[in-house]
């Protein structure tokens, strides 16, 4: 598998972007597919990736686009759907810009049949962003897990900020991020720019979602709770899912995946339950991002670090990259020392006790401190 563009800088800076290590190609035998980890909720799954146009203000990164245009993929339960096929990880365009014939590699296919039915029942509905320069699809492992316990997830891609994005009509938007100058300030600005379009985007988005869609698979706009909304964001993500709790009450909580703060609730505050998840070594102690921000939330807070983890532990490549062979010291840096599928499972149980919490009412007690069982989650104080 060839590199794959991710924001892997060092924490706390969530701006600057970087391709992750590229295995050789292998030679011999088949194609090697790689996995994703099986979910373990008891729902199968339903999957199907929209195109969604803002025609209200132009394309922040590409001005000359004058509709904002957008792919969002709803994870969700549905019934046994056999006949349908599995959704793959990826789009066409993105697995060829990922992995080029003759890598002696494929890449995974989810667990979510494209186009299925949803099951019957309210749903609450959870809305995730990924990394500056990382693919809607980054954390299919933790979407697949929280759709088969009965939550619906959104994810959306931020066109020209994501490497890649493919559309239904075979137009592909690349990203537009301008390269770094060295000018005093570039990087702030080029975040308040990137928070601003995505917290834009995903207010867009969830106006779409509170309008009844044909486009939707059978019984899936019905089966959204609109009372019940949260966010998980991951490095940049993480951010704008605070700032986009700021802008709009329809979010109930969210979730920081180990991405520095910025932006105005750095000053105003939430007053609705938060979430920051660290990688080793990443807390209010060393990011006074985090510590700022801490300060000013209002309403349940609470701050977790996974030991032993990089950035981008909190991505698919955490399982992926291993299988393709990239040898494990030239992980360390983005990826950590954890094991991938431990890693993935720890994280998969904390997010979806963090759902069940704050939005489902289910009281659980992981939240409630050190868990014997998954020794490697910090409670920091």
């Amino acid at each position: 598998m060839a590199a794959a563009s991710a924001a892997v800088a060092a924490v706390p800076a969530p701006a600057s972007a970087a391709d992750l290590p590229a295995p050789g190609k292998r030679t011999g035998g088949a194609a090697k597919r790689l996995v994703l980890p099986a979910p373990t909720g008891r729902h199968h799954l339903g999957t199907v990736a929209l195109h969604l146009a803002d025609r209200s203000r132009p394309d922040p990164w590409v001005p000359a686009e004058r509709v904002r245009e957008l792919m969002v993929q709803l994870w969700y339960p549905a019934p046994d759907a056999r006949r349908l096929p599995l959704a793959p990880w990826v789009s066409p365009a993105f697995a060829a810009l990922v992995n080029p014939p003759g890598s002696g590699y494929e890449l995974p296919l989810t667990h979510a049949r494209l186009g299925a039915p949803a099951l019957p029942g309210r749903r609450p509905v959870v809305l995730y962003s990924p990394g500056f320069g990382v693919e809607r699809t980054a954390s299919t492992a933790v979407a697949e897990e929280l759709a088969s316990h009965g939550y619906i997830v959104v994810t959306i891609d931020h066109t020209h900020d994501s490497p890649l994005v493919e559309f239904p009509d075979g137009r592909v938007a690349r990203s537009a991020v301008p390269p770094p100058t060295g000018e005093p300030g570039e990087e702030d600005r080029l975040i308040a720019k990137a928070l601003a379009a995505r917290v834009a985007d995903t207010r867009f988005v969830l106006d779409w979602l509170a309008r009844p869609q044909r486009a939707l698979p059978s019984g899936l706009w019905y089966a959204m709770d609109q009372r019940a909304i949260g966010m998980i964001g991951h490095s940049l993500g993480g951010t704008t899912a605070a700032e986009t709790m700021l802008e709009d009450g329809r979010v109930k909580a969210g979730c920081n995946l180990d991405g520095a703060m910025s932006g105005r609730v750095m000053t105003e505050g939430l007053d609705r339950p938060f979430l920051l998840v660290g990688s080793e070594g990443h807390g209010r102690a060393g990011d006074e991002t985090w510590a700022a921000f801490w300060a000013v939330l209002r309403g349940p807070r609470l701050e977790l670090q996974l030991r032993d983890s990089g950035h981008m532990s909190f991505t698919d490549y955490q399982v992926l990259l291993p299988q393709a062979g990239i040898p494990a010291e030239d992980l360390v840096e983005p990826l950590g020392t954890i094991d991938g599928d431990r890693s993935v499972r720890v994280q998969r149980a904390y997010l979806l006790a963090w759902a069940d919490r704050r939005l489902s009412g289910r009281r659980g007690t992981l939240l409630d401190g050190p868990c014997a069982a998954f020794p490697e989650m910090r409670f920091l104080p």
